[in-house]
């Protein structure tokens, strides 16, 4: 993967220099000269910068750096963290935007084979799809959860752009997307037919209302994800400065770093990837903003507790619910006190489908459960393996 890295540039490496003792500038390893990877030896974290944005629907022929990010990230001290981060520099753009993502799905996929977790930083979100494809190697069928305010479905027949990468997903083989989430769309921003598109393939969307109402109904989401991409604009345009994104509403600071704990601490997230992502954050608030979400993430990792056993009925207390003509089954684990929902009809016959047959869910859906209500995601993943 070396080929198709360039290293950090000299002015963040200037910048470490004089950071204080103790700070992540100084711990984390740097890919600095041009041939000379860090050893990957032990590594958990790769960060990792993407200059590709001529997918943007609004492309005027703009450049990217990721120094200020960088910065920004290097000048914060770290937690007390137990794992190895290294910087591998950026992917510059190739001749064409489909180039870029090519070497940017080669890269992800080495690092995930090494069972390094790629800290993705990227120009346009349709790189989203390389990060997506870098999954092919793992032969398993993945779920992504996107924070954002749109939920990019686009038209799969038409070249793809920043806001309409997903409808790609979903037709391009191998098929190895199982659920796609939204979370923090906001109505006005989507077309009619997308919002019902999103409710015939069963996908799950939450509005930016429902999330900021109860932040805690992210982490049984994010509990179920390989896949976590952030679109920046899904963040309120006051928080980061940033002239692009119009839109006063959105995730405010403490909000968006929530989500990215809940995102880090969740066992199944591979890669985590920050999009939308150009010099028109222009305010140091912005890019420390967008270095504080790597932080939490990062932070959220170090507090993974694995999952028990599911086969050792002693770890979990089961509870069955009858609703309507359905017994429903709830395991609560006795050590983290989460809860699952277990899907009886996933196919034991398709080995990609065997991690499914446990939907994360909180103690609430339980509860509506006991009150003769269906949750909605259990009824999804039903429809969607009958289809």
């Amino acid at each position: 993967m070396i080929e198709f890295l360039s290293p950090v540039s000299k002015k963040v490496m200037a910048h470490r220099e004089i950071l204080p003792p103790g700070t992540l500038g100084k711990q984390i390893e740097t890919h600095s000269k041009i041939g000379e990877l860090p050893n990957l030896k032990d590594v958990k974290f790769a960060l990792l910068g993407i200059k590709e944005n001529r997918a943007d629907v609004d492309f005027i022929g703009a450049e990217i750096s990721f120094d200020s990010y960088r910065k920004a990230l290097y000048s914060l001290y770290p937690g007390n963290w137990n794992y190895k981060i290294i910087d591998l520099g950026d992917i510059e753009k190739g001749e064409t935007a489909e180039d870029t993502r090519f070497a940017a799905k080669e890269v992800i996929a080495a690092l995930l084979k090494k069972n390094i977790l790629p800290i993705i930083l990227g120009g346009s979100q349709d790189l989203a799809y390389a990060q997506y494809r870098a999954n092919d190697v793992l032969d398993k069928m993945v779920n992504i959860v996107n924070i954002d305010n749109r939920f990019d479905l686009g038209n799969a027949e038409l070249p793809m752009s920043n806001k309409s990468y997903v409808g790609k997903m979903v037709v391009a083989k191998p098929y190895n997307l199982f659920n796609y989430s939204v979370l923090g769309y906001q109505s006005f921003f989507n077309a009619p037919q997308e919002i019902a598109l999103m409710d015939k393939l069963f996908f799950d969307a939450y509005r930016l209302g429902a999330v900021t109402a109860d932040i805690t109904i992210v982490e049984p989401i994010m509990r179920d994800a390989d896949i976590v991409t952030l679109d920046v604009t899904a963040i309120k345009s006051a928080e980061l400065s940033y002239k692009n994104n119009d839109s006063p509403n959105g995730f405010d600071g403490r909000e968006i770093c929530a989500i990215s704990r809940y995102a880090g601490i969740s066992n199944k997230v591979k890669s985590f990837g920050v999009y939308e992502l150009s010099n028109s954050i222009e305010s140091k608030s912005g890019a420390m903003l967008v270095a504080q979400i790597l932080w939490y993430f990062i932070e959220g990792f170090n507090f993974r507790v694995d999952d028990d056993d599911f086969n050792n009925e002693n770890l979990f207390t089961s509870y069955n619910v009858p609703v309507e003509d359905e017994v429903l089954e709830f395991k609560k684990s006795n050590k983290t006190e989460r809860w699952w929902i277990v899907l009886p009809f996933i196919s034991n016959a398709n080995n990609k489908l065997l991690r499914q047959t446990l939907l994360p869910c909180t103690y609430g859906e339980y509860l509506s459960a006991c009150n003769q209500e269906i949750p909605e995601r259990w009824l999804k993943a039903r429809h969607k393996n009958e289809v």
